[in-house]
């Protein structure tokens, strides 16, 4: 199944034409991670690159505005649709005959890219999980972190600034945390502008993704208030559409740094009352401020509050999150599951289960589900058969109600491989 893609993941996605803002030399060029782009006297300064996918399509629009050569190319984290679409720069490089262009970036870039290829077939797979509703089940890699071009300019440790000068144009970068320990944005202020990546994505911040390693609110709400500080005139998002205006600019990130902090503080807060995970996360949903779920920039249109929670409450806890010493050392769900139908039989839960969804208690029939789905002998196939395709008909329910693009894809996956398995099931039992 494929999921229809919203309005605001379409400009997450870079489904919109690129712009040209302030003195005219100033350019956003929309891919899969947008690309900020300064036109000086001397060259160009590029602050990021796309996906390798959208490389061509980026050079070919940078090339109809502009024919000075790349000077600097500048990356803001290294993810895969930040800082791997540089091929076609190179090769009009090397044609031309120019200097090549120093590369900056924090040295945990560097750590993770050597990282990506440790574990190229695990990240692979990650991001066909997390991306299927737009590119389908297609098995072809990604991307490959195999080859990179390397940083030259590097900012250590926790040295938070880099400035360099081009054309009579100073440039001005920072280092913070946020989506990850490499982050770096950069303020231009001739040109009165932010390139943020994706410490802005015109969404609600990509903090607790479930697939990927820890992410820093608290830090990102620091780095909101530093951007903010500038008092910028335009903002270019790592994903969406330019952000125009000093008054629009300074909403968007007080906002922004406000919801950060308060999901950080209200879970550090339960943590100090001795809370578990699960008390903690239902009461932060009772108390999740109007104001926020309101406002245009924290709509949880691909991360989500929900994961915020979770990012929160993993920076100062282990994996031990229940508080009940049966979930230290658990037994296996399957076999878990027989347990419990030995108590009563598939019928019965069956039964209960579609009970609970006709009440419209879809999550509670899921947990249900899962004891006939995981207990059950493949010869009673007819019952198992039954349990998984209402397995199937809840998720797609949910998926149709899931704002989140990753939670969505979540649940997508799982009802695509139980659609797998039925197939299965009814060529072994036909």
């Amino acid at each position: 199944m494929v999921r229809k893609t919203t309005d605001g993941m379409s400009d997450w996605f870079g489904w919109f034409p690129l712009s040209t803002f302030g003195d005219g030399r100033c350019y956003i060029v929309p891919g899969m991670g947008n690309t900020g782009v300064f036109e000086t006297d001397e060259g160009l300064v590029i602050f990021d690159v796309p996906i390798k996918q959208y490389a061509q399509k980026t050079f070919n629009e940078i090339r109809q505005l502009t024919n000075k050569p790349v000077k600097y190319i500048i990356y803001s984290h290294g993810h895969f649709d930040h800082a791997f679409g540089y091929e076609p720069f190179i090769e009009e490089i090397k044609k031309k005959g120019w200097d090549m262009p120093e590369v900056i970036a924090h040295e945990n870039c560097i750590k993770r890219f050597e990282k990506y290829r440790t574990l190229d077939k695990y990240h692979d797979w990650i991001n066909k999980q997390q991306f299927a509703s737009v590119r389908g089940k297609e098995q072809e890699l990604l991307v490959s972190a195999h080859e990179t071009l390397d940083p030259t300019i590097i900012l250590r440790g926790n040295e938070d600034s880099y400035s360099f000068k081009l054309g009579k144009v100073n440039f001005e970068i920072y280092h913070d945390k946020g989506e990850t320990d490499d982050s770096i944005w950069l303020w231009v202020p001739k040109k009165k502008t932010i390139c943020t990546g994706d410490l802005m994505v015109s969404s609600f911040p990509n903090v607790g993704n479930p697939y990927k390693v820890q992410r820093y609110p608290k830090d990102w709400a620091i780095a909101m208030e530093r951007m903010r500080d500038k008092n910028a005139e335009y903002l270019v998002p790592g994903h969406g559409k330019l952000i125009e205006g000093k008054g629009k600019v300074k909403d968007v990130l007080s906002i922004t740094a406000e919801a950060m902090h308060f999901v950080h503080d209200e879970v550090v807060k339960r943590l100090n009352e001795g809370k578990w995970f699960e008390q903690i996360y239902y009461e932060m949903l009772e108390i999740f401020p109007e104001k926020f779920k309101k406002h245009n920039i924290l709509r949880p249109i691909y991360g989500c509050y929900r994961f915020a929670i979770h990012a929160s409450y993993r920076l100062y806890h282990g994996w031990y999150n229940s508080g009940n010493p049966t979930d230290l050392f658990p037994a296996k769900t399957d076999d878990i599951a027989r347990e419990f139908l030995k108590l009563n039989s598939e019928e019965k839960y069956l039964e209960h289960a579609k009970k609970l969804y006709s009440e419209s208690k879809k999550q509670l029939a899921l947990h249900v589900l899962d004891i006939v789905v995981k207990g059950t002998d493949e010869k009673n196939v007819e019952t198992l058969v039954e349990a998984l395709k209402l397995k199937v008909k809840i998720l797609k329910e949910k998926v149709q109600d899931e704002t989140s693009f990753i939670a969505g894809n979540i649940i997508d996956n799982s009802a695509y491989q139980i659609k797998k398995r039925l197939k299965e099931l009814k060529k072994k039992f036909n």
